[in-house]
């Protein structure tokens, strides 16, 4: 992302939080990865906090994801895979290294340093009001301005209104009463307890938000058989809160609305809770939208398992030696 945008993204974060930053920026002859490093290392020093730095593409990461028992996170090249999911699993390892209870997600793309803070304040309001130990706070944006000679104070985003549409249609479907329940089905900025976070599943790529959903309607609805009785009986809360901020973020073009749309579809599409029906509602949906041609399907979606898989201990190990490059000055 541009420098700016990400310097306001960490400016907006309260000093109570530690900062994970995962960046996957170039690291060539122009090295971005570099430069974000710089200046969130300025930052932190006339600040007085503390953060941590991980190019997605480290080796030493990888190395630790394998010695840790969690391959299904590395690409043919044996580095972590490129995509959303896994920068966001990457986050979640170095949250548990730092020891924390709560880990929250916010897209470095963001133009408003004060949407930032008001996220934060909105988990924290969301995890103050749960009453299981597994909770979740999703962020509806109040706004999704659009600049095109003039500001259009949009409600929703393309891709959003036809997740949600469809993510309700199978919650519809399984309950036998229509529902708009689900309003955050691609929300990027979300934020989970520990306890929830290590025991879902993430799909690879932008199908990440909806795969959460989908996973907890499969593995904690008492629908589909599940061995997670414990979590069943505690319950899971999910809040989905809605800022007064309106989110401006960067527009990054048709091409990426339909990556988004396919990735999205694709997590409910192969989900055991389709029923035929709802595969053909998805496939039409993807055919109008032109992200598919008559007669073909989403692609297959590559889903990380669950971080409770992970040997924490033997990943804390294995980056022992290297993990002062992470820690930014504080």
């Amino acid at each position: 992302e541009k420098l700016k945008l990400f310097e306001g993204v960490v400016s907006g974060i309260p000093h109570d939080c530690l900062v994970i930053v995962v960046s996957n920026s170039s690291i060539g002859k122009i090295n971005r990865f570099k430069m974000e490093g710089d200046a969130l290392r300025q930052l932190c020093r006339f600040t007085h906090r503390e953060a941590l730095i991980v190019h997605q593409k480290d080796p030493a990461i990888a190395e630790a994801a394998v010695e840790a028992g969690y391959n299904e996170l590395l690409g043919e090249d044996g580095l972590v895979r490129d995509g959303k999911s896994e920068a966001m699993i990457i986050g979640m390892l170095m949250a548990k290294v730092a020891e924390k209870e709560y880990v929250g997600f916010i897209d470095a793309d963001n133009y408003f340093p004060g949407a930032v803070f008001e996220y934060v304040r909105n988990y924290a309001a969301g995890f103050s009001l749960a009453q299981s130990p597994y909770s979740m706070v999703r962020i509806l944006w109040h706004y999704k301005p659009k600049i095109s000679g003039g500001m259009y104070f949009r409600k929703w985003g393309r891709v959003s209104e036809i997740t949600n549409r469809h993510l309700n249609a199978l919650i519809s479907a399984k309950t036998g009463f229509e529902t708009d329940v689900v309003k955050t089905g691609n929300a990027g900025e979300h934020a989970m307890s520990m306890s929830l976070a290590q025991v879902l599943p993430y799909a690879s790529g932008y199908a990440v938000e909806p795969q959460e959903l989908v996973s907890i309607f499969e593995n904690f609805s008492g629908i589909l058989p599940t061995r997670e009785r414990k979590i069943m009986e505690e319950g899971i809360d999910i809040f989905q809160i809605e800022t007064r901020n309106p989110h401006l973020h960067e527009e990054k073009g048709a091409e990426h609305i339909q990556e988004m749309l396919l990735l999205a579809l694709g997590s409910i599409y192969y989900s055991p809770l389709a029923d035929n029906e709802a595969e053909q509602l998805i496939l039409a949906e993807l055919v109008h939208q032109g992200a598919l041609k008559e007669g073909e399907e989403p692609p297959p979606i590559h889903v990380n398992p669950p971080l409770k898989k992970v040997e924490i201990s033997k990943f804390i190990s294995a980056i022992g030696d290297t993990f002062d490059k992470y820690h930014v000055l504080h």
